[in-house]
Parts: C-alpha cells; sequence; structure tokens
C-alpha cells in the first residue's frame, strides 16, 4: 500500500499516511520507532468496513518531525491539525505506545474529534523509577546512542521471531533526530494529560500484555478505571508490540470495542 501525503494548513508540515477502505473512520497511531506499516495487520481486517488511516508520526515513516525539545502537547497539536485537515472528524482512535498518549491527549484536550478511543500499551502515571530509566534512554538516545537490541528483548523477550525481525527493521532505518525528539517527548509525556483522564466519557479500551514491563496491566487497569466508560484487557503471554504477536487477539478486542454505543452527549 503507498503512502498519501498530506501538507499541513497550519504549519507546512509533511504528514504521511496508509490509507485504505470506505466507511466510519478508523485511525492508527504507531509508538516511538515504528511507522504506520506497523498496523499492517489490522488495516487489512478492518479496512472490509471501516476507512482506515495509519499515521506515520512525525519524524518517523515520510512524516516530517516536529522542532527539537518538542513535547507530547505539540504531537497532540499535530494529529489534531491532522484529523482536521484530514476532515474526517469524529475518528474512532487507536494508539499503541507513544501513539496512545496523543491519542488520550486527544480524547482529553479535542473530545468533539474522537468517537471512541483505544489504548494499545499506554503508559499511565509512571513510578519514579520507571520515570529515571525511560528519561535515561532519552537521553542516550538525544546523545546519539541508539541501542536496538534493548527495546527488542524488552518488546519481545522470545515472543514471534518474525514480528521482531520487522520490527529491528524499521528501527534501523529510523531518522535519529526524529526518534530523539518523539522519544523525549514520550519520556516525559506519561503524567501530562492523566490527570484529565476522567473527563473522557466516549468508549475506551486499555489494553496490553501481561509480560510487558513498561506498560503495565495496571497501568491499562487504572486507565480504564479513570475514565468514564472504560474496559480493560490484558493479554496472557505477550509483550508490547501487541498488534504484531496476538493479531487475532487485538483485532477481536478491537471489533468489539468499535461496536460499543456512543452516547449521543458525546457527540455534542
Amino acid at each position: 500500500m503507498t503512502l498519501t501525503t498530506l501538507l499541513l494548513s497550519e504549519t507546512n508540515r509533511k504528514v504521511t499516511f496508509r490509507r485504505r477502505g470506505k466507511g466510519e473512520p478508523l485511525v492508527l497511531i504507531h509508538g516511538v520507532g515504528m511507522q504506520s506499516a506497523a498496523w499492517a495487520p489490522q488495516i487489512a481486517e478492518f479496512a472490509k468496513h471501516y476507512c482506515v488511516i495509519a499515521l506515520d508520526m512525525p519524524g518517523h515513516g515520510g512524516s516530517d518531525p516536529l522542532p527539537t525539545e518538542s513535547q507530547l502537547t505539540d504531537y497532540v497539536a499535530w494529529c489534531r491539525a491532522t484529523l482536521e485537515d484530514l476532515n474526517i472528524a469524529p475518528v474512532n482512535l487507536v494508539g499503541h505506545s507513544m501513539g496512545a498518549l496523543i491519542a488520550g491527549g486527544v480524547a482529553v484536550s479535542y473530545p468533539h474529534l474522537v468517537r471512541r478511543i483505544a489504548l494499545l500499551n499506554a503508559v499511565f502515571r509512571r513510578d519514579e523509577a520507571a520515570k529515571a530509566a525511560v528519561k535515561a534512554r532519552a537521553a542516550e538516545i538525544r546523545n546519539g546512542k541508539v541501542d536496538l537490541e534493548t527495546p527488542l528483548a524488552r518488546w519481545f523477550g522470545d515472543e514471534d521471531a518474525k514480528a521482531r525481525a520487522q520490527v529491528a527493521m524499521w528501527l534501523s532505518a529510523i531518522d535519529v533526530d526524529g526518534y530523539a525528539t518523539a522519544y523525549g517527548a514520550f519520556a516525559q509525556g506519561d503524567a501530562i494529560y492523566a490527570r484529565r483522564f476522567a473527563e473522557i466519557a466516549c468508549p475506551c479500551l486499555a489494553l496490553t500484555g501481561e509480560g510487558d514491563p513498561n506498560s503495565t496491566p495496571a497501568m491499562a487497569q487504572a486507565m480504564a478505571d479513570t475514565v468514564q466508560d472504560g474496559v480493560a484487557i490484558t493479554l496472557p503471554g505477550h509483550r508490547h508490540m501487541v498488534n504484531l504477536t496476538a493479531v487475532a487477539d487485538v483485532n477481536a478486542q478491537l471489533r468489539t470495542w468499535l461496536k460499543r454505543p456512543i452516547h449521543q452527549k458525546e457527540m455534542q
């Protein structure tokens, strides 16, 4: 599937994305170091009944980066501008990892743009040890040290050699500056919108892998408990890249989520 390019009217920055299917819009945002191609199993499944749009996050795939030192709020503003220029809102919005942080920020700040929200392998209110570890990794990346094996081991363990090889290829191709900017925002972003999650009224799915050490089942449950209409799902035997390693289970949970009713007040 070829990439489509959009020039944002506010900034003239390029956004690339993959679009397939017709119907109610389903927008997918990947995590740090990945690209829209990482959603291939979900695009293939949901394009049968939905208009699926998988975005390349700034500085990833073909999308222009945001300025150095940009924070999560800037990525949320980027997503808002993209949805407005695509003229498809309100959308069903799915984010993975940092993409989930962006999706959560959009749901909090621009609820009129969102029908439903799904947060896959999201972080939520890290403890002090986790904060210190992720900030240290961000500093290393900012200083030019890009370690591929450590995140791969953390994300996969002994899971799915084929998916691991594919993810390794995407990580190897990443623009280091765009990666560093995004990772810095990711490291600082887990609490920015967390205090306002109780404002999220649309149907929310919080899903993670049982063995994900950083986007933990406890975090998923806390998110589901905080929003007004939340469900938490933990997939046994999986870690961070669940949309690639647990395709059937993830797609089944997304199908259920997409059928959850939206109250009229949520669409106003």
